[in-house]
């Protein structure tokens, strides 16, 4: 079966992101913090095309997020650029250049049409104005009966969240404070059956499994 399956890093108090996030500073200030415990890992510079690296308790947390993915679901902020209308002068190819890593189509949730962006290792995007409904139903349908990961933003996940579609979520929760920001739970009324399945602590990071039994 094909499941939905949601990761994300945030900070002690919940945010996703710092304040004043723009297109030289995506995560805001502070932002990038969330993160630091994934980029010396061996796991994570693989996927990247990078060489050496780390392992720690984290590396099986890791090593699970890259098996059977077949489909990326993401919100307009997270692909990046300038908010409305897409420029036609300048098109933005997203924060990963001409390598990104996902190698399987990507489909992102937007108010502002644009043709389809396929770029070297197997990454297409796709633009979905239509919903998030249509958006997991043709990423499902390029699953190819693998699974479709739920990369954020906060805004996107919060929408599947509150319509009960995430089968699987992942919390890694970075030791840091942000104060404000973007809030991952805000309006959010409830986990949809989700459950803690498991808990890991690693250096600088606790991820938390929650499953839909």
């Amino acid at each position: 079966m094909t499941l939905l399956r949601f990761r994300i890093a945030i900070s002690l108090d919940g945010f996703t992101s710092g304040p004043n996030q723009s297109v030289e500073n995506p995560l805001g200030e502070g932002g990038e913090s969330l993160h630091d415990w994934i980029f010396p890992l061996a796991a994570w510079r693989q996927g990247h095309g990078m060489a050496g690296g780390i392992v720690d308790a984290s590396t099986p947390v890791v090593e699970e997020m890259l098996v059977n993915n077949g489909a990326t679901i993401m919100g307009r902020n997270m692909f990046g650029g300038h908010p409305g209308p897409w420029s036609r002068e300048k098109p933005w190819k997203g924060w990963w250049g001409e390598h990104p890593p996902f190698h399987h189509p990507v489909f992102v949730l937007t108010h502002h049409p644009r043709e389809p962006l396929e770029l070297e290792g197997g990454t297409t995007f796709f633009f979905v104005t239509d919903g998030i409904d249509s958006a997991l139903d043709q990423a499902r349908r390029a699953a190819n009966g693998k699974d479709v990961i739920l990369a954020g933003g906060a805004s996107a996940a919060r929408q599947y969240l509150n319509a009960g579609y995430v089968d699987e979520m992942l919390l890694s929760i970075a030791p840091i404070l942000l104060s404000s920001g973007e809030r991952l739970f805000d309006g959010v009324s409830g986990l949809g059956g989700l459950t803690l399945a498991s808990t890991v602590a690693a250096p600088n990071v606790t991820h938390l499994k929650f499953v839909r039994r």
